[in-house]
C-alpha cells in the first residue's frame, strides 16, 4: 500500500509510522519550506503520546519528559492553597516532534510540499501541491492541523466556535530564575485561579531536550477572555499591522499587548507567577477555538488530530487524541486491508473520541473562564484522553 501522509507535525509523524510499521510505503509531505520548531511549547505527556515510543522505539520516557508528583494550588499571596498528589509527564513539542522524525527516513519527508488539492481516482487520490509533481496514493491522512484545508473542502459547512478566550504562553529557562521560584514549581503542576481566569505552570525540557534541573523551561499557560469582535481583533493584529486568525507565534504579538500582559500578571498573579510571565521574552498565544465534525472517512482520505476535532487544551489531550487516531487507523488497516472499508470502520470510534473530548473540555472551559466553578482537589479537572486520569 502506498499512503500520503499531508502534514508533518506530530499527528502526521505518528501516523506514518504507524503506517510504514505495517508495511506501506510512506510518504510525508509538509508546506513548511524548513523543518518545523518552537509550536505548542509544552505538552501534557499523555500514555497515548508515549506509545510509539516507548512500545516501537524503545526510548526512555526520562529522557525526553519531566515527572511530576503533585497538583499545587496557590492563594494571591503565593502561599499553598491546596496540594495533592498526582502523577503527571511533561514535555515539549520540540522534544517529542525531534524524537519521532529521528525514527522516520528523512528521504520520505518533503517540506516545501503545499497541498493545494485531489482527485478520487479508481486506483486511489492524486495530490496536487503547488510547484510540485502531482503524488499518488492508495491512502491519505490528511493531519494538517486546525487550519485543514482538507477539512475545509471536505466538510465546507463546519466552522470553528470561538471559546471566548485565548492561551496566553510562554518559557523561561530556569537558569534565569531565583532558585526559590524553580523550587516553587519543582515536581508538580502549579494553577492559580481567579475570577474568569487561570494559570498554570508546570517544568519542560530545555531547548536542547535537556530534563536536568536548572536546565529546563518552566512554562506557562494563561487563559484570558478577550470579547470576540474588536477586542480579539485588536489582540489578534501582529506587529507588522497583520491581522493573524489561529495564533501569534513567539515575537509577533504586538509590544502594547505584551505590555499589558506583564502588567496585569503583576497586579493579578502571584508574585512567582508574575516574575515568570514578565521574564518571558516572547510570549506568545493560541486562540481557543471548539472544532466538531460530522465525518472522519472520505473513501481513501481520512482526517486525523486537529484537521478533525479541535479540543480546548483542558484535558492535555490534543497530542494524545492524534495518536490515538494513527493508533485505531494502523489497527483498522491490520485487520482489513481494503482502504476504504477500513476507514469506515475505524470512523465511528474515533468521532465518539472527539466529540467526548471536546464537550469534557468544554465544560472545564466555562467552568474557570465564565462560572467560577473550578475547585482545586475536583478529580473531573484531572489530565487524560478519555476522561479524567483514563
Amino acid at each position: 500500500m502506498r499512503a500520503s501522509v499531508v502534514g508533518g507535525s506530530l499527528g502526521g509523524l505518528y501516523a506514518a509510522l504507524l503506517l510504514r510499521d505495517l508495511g506501506a510505503d510512506v510518504d510525508i509531505y509538509e508546506r513548511s519550506p524548513v523543518e518545523l520548531a518552537q509550536r505548542g511549547a509544552g505538552i501534557g505527556f499523555l500514555p497515548e503520546s508515549q506509545r510509539y515510543l516507548v512500545e516501537r522505539a524503545g526510548v526512555a520516557l526520562d529522557e525526553i519528559s519531566v515527572p511530576t508528583a503533585y497538583i499545587r494550588y496557590l492563594h494571591r499571596n503565593a502561599e499553598l492553597l491546596f496540594e495533592a498528589p498526582q502523577a503527571y509527564r511533561f514535555s515539549s513539542w520540540n522534544t517529542v516532534y525531534r524524537c519521532l522524525l529521528r525514527r522516520f527516513p528523512a528521504a520520505n519527508y518533503h517540506l516545501g510540499y503545499e497541498m493545494t488539492g485531489w482527485q478520487s481516482q479508481d486506483n486511489g487520490v492524486a495530490l496536487a501541491f503547488a510547484g510540485q509533481a502531482a503524488q499518488r496514493a492508495d491512502l491519505v491522512v490528511m493531519a494538517d492541523g486546525v487550519a485543514s484545508l482538507a477539512r475545509a473542502r471536505l466538510l465546507p459547512e463546519v466552522r470553528s466556535a470561538y471559546a471566548g478566550y485565548v492561551a496566553w504562553r510562554g518559557m523561561v529557562p530556569e537558569a534565569q530564575l531565583d532558585a526559590a521560584v524553580c523550587a516553587l514549581f519543582d515536581n508538580a503542576i502549579t494553577y492559580f485561579v481567579y475570577a474568569n481566569s487561570h494559570i498554570l505552570v508546570y517544568p519542560i525540557p530545555g531547548l536542547d531536550g535537556s530534563v536536568l534541573r536548572g536546565e529546563r523551561l518552566l512554562n506557562f499557560v494563561w487563559y484570558r477572555n478577550y470579547l470576540a469582535g474588536s477586542d480579539l481583533d485588536n489582540l489578534l493584529t501582529d506587529n507588522a499591522g497583520v491581522r493573524r486568525d489561529i495564533s501569534l507565534p513567539p515575537g509577533v504579538a504586538a509590544a502594547h499587548h505584551v505590555s499589558e500582559l506583564r502588567a496585569v500578571a503583576q497586579s493579578r498573579l502571584p508574585v512567582p507567577m508574575a516574575q515568570l510571565v514578565c521574564a518571558a521574552e516572547q510570549p506568545f498565544l493560541q486562540v481557543v477555538y471548539d472544532i466538531e465534525v460530522p465525518k472522519m472517512a472520505f473513501g481513501a482520505i481520512c482526517l486525523v488530530g486537529d484537521a478533525a476535532f479541535v479540543a480546548r487544551p483542558h484535558a492535555a489531550a490534543g497530542t494524545a487524541k492524534a495518536a490515538a487516531d494513527a493508533w485505531a487507523l494502523a489497527a483498522a488497516l491490520e485487520r482489513q486491508s481494503d482502504v476504504a472499508t477500513a476507514l469506515a470502520q475505524w470512523q465511528p470510534g474515533q468521532l465518539a473520541l472527539g466529540k467526548q473530548l471536546l464537550e469534557r473540555t468544554r465544560a472545564i472551559g466555562r467552568r474557570s473562564q465564565f462560572d467560577g466553578t473550578w475547585t482545586p482537589g475536583d478529580p473531573d479537572l484531572i489530565f487524560g484522553l478519555r476522561g479524567p486520569g483514563q
